[in-house]
């Protein structure tokens, strides 16, 4: 059980992270002043293209190979580091920044960053694992979860806090190319689920967490929202084939961008354009071909430039407004190429190997309601037992507020062994 002080805790967490979060495109999102902070909870969607390296030299991706030797979740390198859910509260945790081997989307070993954080509480027998997905933070190494959680500056660091009080172990991936060399592959779905459950494998082999009750022997969750709901709920479809190993009871995945075109379509040209650049320079990370650069304006480039070095904050201020015809020369959703990598990204096509919990707001300003009944639909045809949760009125930050809580409820049931049926009848 957890102490009512812990509790306590816990509820301010929430607060603050409504404070931090902001609306997407407001003032609250960052800018380079605040690297890793205070980031707007949404997603990015590919649907235009973003330069190859736009505008300046190419970073190497020379780090992200580690040696064919080292399987799937190996830890590459340790260091000590800590958690705050907010700036100057020290928390009751160890918390080490880790690298560690995963796998691109396109099958290639690569170097991956992350943070294992578990409870300080004196318990040394296996407790329960989270590996949680955190939603967009922007595509420059700066804004990695890892480079905030010392100082209390991760936007989610709060609702991560909220699974620390309840007792579980956490790890949160930073994704390909966030905080590693090279650009981070964002909104790709394969490199994001790959990354979510070799950063679960490699807890389990960090030998000063194993002091602390991270073990092979006890359950996993998946949990994440947004960028994060999209990463965990591949990781879900992905997670028997991929890493069979992990004991894993269930996934908690909500405001999921299942369908990229379908969320495309509701944010060009709006206040959370920005987006859509995001998501294209991360489909040309994973996939050079696509050769986004020769579809750029001059106006595009500068904006790509802009996308892959900084925070969310500042590059939804920069996309603002924007559609595919003011940044291209032509549009490359119209080439086979393209709409073949978008519709490799769509998510509810395998079934999950373990239940789901999946939620949405009915007001959801970015990712479309309906892309979310979608996915409910689809898992449900398959055979999942998904149990899915509206929030009436709810915006998309709201609802990562608002779900947080029932998700980690939900979690705990299976982490406790309770059977979960669903509502796919309802």
């Amino acid at each position: 059980m957890t102490s009512a002080s812990r509790r306590r805790s816990m509820a301010a967490g929430t607060v603050l992270a409504v404070a931090v979060l902001g609306l997407p495109g407001s003032a609250a999102a960052q800018g380079e002043d605040a690297p890793a902070a205070r980031s707007a909870h949404a997603p990015g969607i590919a649907k235009h293209g973003s330069d190859k390296h736009p505008g300046q030299h190419p970073r190497k991706h020379t780090g992200k190979q580690p040696g064919k030797k080292k399987a799937p979740g190996a830890i590459l390198s340790s260091k000590v580091s800590s958690f705050q859910y907010t700036p100057g509260v020290p928390t009751p945790t160890k918390a080490w920044k880790i690298t560690y081997r995963s796998t691109s989307a396109n099958g290639r070993p690569n170097t991956v960053s992350g943070t294992v954080i578990v409870p300080d509480d004196g318990k040394t027998t296996p407790r329960p694992l989270i590996t949680y997905a955190v939603g967009t933070v922007g595509l420059g190494d700066k804004c990695a979860p890892s480079a905030g959680f010392p100082g209390g500056t991760t936007a989610e660091a709060p609702l991560v806090n909220a699974a620390l009080v309840r007792g579980y172990a956490v790890v949160v991936t930073d994704y390909e190319g966030l905080g590693t060399p090279g650009d981070h592959t964002y909104m790709v779905a394969k490199a994001q689920g790959s990354a979510v459950l070799d950063a679960a494998r490699a807890a389990q082999r960090h030998p000063q967490a194993a002091k602390y009750g991270i073990s092979a022997k006890a359950p996993v969750g998946i949990m994440g929202y947004s960028q994060g709901g999209g990463a965990s709920a591949k990781a879900a479809e992905m997670a028997a084939a991929y890493a069979p190993e992990l004991k894993v009871k269930g996934t908690a995945s909500g405001g999921v961008p299942a369908d990229l075109a379908k969320v495309a379509d509701s944010l060009e040209g709006g206040d959370s354009a920005g987006y859509l650049l995001m998501s294209a320079v991360g489909q040309n990370a994973a996939r050079p071909s696509l050769a986004l650069g020769k579809y750029l304006t001059a106006e595009g480039r500068k904006l790509a430039r802009i996308v892959r070095t900084e925070c969310v904050g500042t590059a939804l201020e920069a996309g603002r407004g924007k559609t595919i015809e003011d940044v291209t020369t032509s549009n490359p959703l119209e080439r086979p190429a393209w709409k073949k990598a978008i519709g490799e990204q769509l998510i509810g096509t395998v079934r999950p190997s373990a239940p789901t919990f999946v939620y949405h707001g009915d007001a959801d300003e970015t990712i479309p309601y309906a892309v979310g009944q979608k996915l409910r639909a689809d898992w449900c045809a398959k055979g999942n037992a998904v149990q899915w949760t509206s929030f009436a009125g709810q915006s998309h930050v709201g609802t990562a507020i608002q779900g947080n809580g029932p998700a980690l409820e939900w979690l705990g049931r299976r982490f406790a062994g309770e059977p979960a049926s669903g509502n796919c009848g309802t």
